[in-house]
């Protein structure tokens, strides 16, 4: 029996196997057993031929941002809308074979956009194209999940799915659960909560599962087996994603609204280019990114080439951007913006800078 047979097999049991107290090591088993199938059905094969074209795209710019989604949903028309690259967009399924990667350039920085193939159901394990394209899906720092709002719930909630079996968790949290794998001693149980979902013996079952029999699991939260799983596993990647309903055009007012007020949710025309510079708002909050200007002594802020950084960024990151050798003869730095008290303020290196503060650095 293949992987994918075995796979099926563990899915049709799951689902028939009702939950109760007595049946939960059954599952939590079952569970351990399907996410160990499925990481082997992700590793590439040794006998694998040249690799997909168009897939391996370097990451440039200061943040990656993949768009995925089924064909037709309007990727193409969306990536050559928002940046200078043309994505070759057409009403039949499959336009897009490989993998184009657009710029948008945003508050002065410089978003890569990935316009993948479109993903079609059972691409997690291997069909069309999806494992490239969800292996390159894990690399972005936000995921844009194109949605046609003409087509209801369906596509949403098999994209998740296709996702989520690969291990990409979308707007979650990592768990908080400590676990170290030891030489010897045993297991090692405990936890700082009441937990309502794992037991001592329920973990025990899941890492005998893996060949795991000495071990230290310490759950600070009250978390479930499948996030237990998560830790264990430990190649999970947790993103942010944005559903971004296109097609609006086309449906009820009263639809738009409810589609509208879904979290991390936001409803575009394409074609009417409606809503597009909400969507552009919305992704820099997700991407978490600040602008940082710089100043020399004497002279005005330069506003026309701004540093880019992560939210919370330190003073010492700055210095690091600008030059390595800067934080060593580092002395002192005035700022003004709103992460200080008063204008200018002298501050030190962990200083936490904030979106569109002016920086000065004194050296020694």
């Amino acid at each position: 029996m293949g992987i994918l047979e075995k796979i099926s097999e563990i899915e049709r049991e799951i689902s028939r196997t009702q939950k109760n107290k007595a049946t939960e090591y059954h599952l939590g088993l079952l569970k351990a057993k399907l996410a160990k199938y499925r990481a082997q059905l992700l590793e590439p094969s040794k006998s694998a031929g040249a690799k997909g074209e168009g897939f391996d795209v370097m990451k440039s710019g200061d943040a990656r941002v993949a768009l995925i989604g089924f064909p037709s949903v309007g990727k193409s028309t969306f990536l050559s809308l928002m940046t200078s690259t043309a994505s070759e967009a057409a009403s039949y399924e499959f336009t897009t074979l490989t993998c184009i990667p657009g710029v948008i350039e945003y508050n002065g920085a410089n978003i890569q956009l990935l316009d993948l193939p479109g993903i079609i159901e059972g691409a997690a394990q291997g069909k069309g194209r999806g494992r490239q394209v969800i292996a390159v899906a894990r690399t972005a720092d936000v995921v844009i999940m194109m949605l046609d709002a003409t087509k209801g719930d369906v596509q949403r909630q098999l994209l998740e799915k296709e996702l989520e079996s690969v291990g990409i968790r979308l707007n979650r949290e990592k768990p908080n659960i400590y676990f170290k794998q030891k030489k010897g001693g045993g297991l090692s149980y405990n936890s700082t909560v009441p937990l309502t979902h794992c037991s001592e013996k329920l973990v025990q079952l899941i890492l005998h599962e893996y060949k795991i029999f000495n071990a230290e699991v310490l759950f600070r939260e009250d978390s479930t087996p499948d996030e237990f799983i998560d830790v264990l596993v430990g190649n999970r990647v947790y993103m942010p994603c944005l559903y971004v309903y296109n097609k609006v055009d086309q449906i009820s007012i009263e639809e738009v609204d409810r589609l509208a007020h879904r979290p991390n949710s936001v409803v575009i025309s394409c074609g009417m280019q409606l809503n597009l510079d909400y969507l552009l708002e919305t992704l820099w909050e997700y991407l978490a990114l600040i602008c940082i200007y710089t100043k020399k002594r004497g002279e005005r802020p330069d506003f026309n080439d701004a540093i880019i950084m992560r939210r919370g960024a330190s003073v010492e990151h700055v210095c690091h951007r600008i030059h390595r050798t800067l934080a060593s003869q580092f002395k002192y730095a005035l700022v003004w913006g709103t992460s200080t008290k008063y204008s200018p303020q002298r501050v030190g290196l962990t200083h936490i800078m904030e979106h569109e503060d002016v920086i000065q650095i004194v050296k020694k």
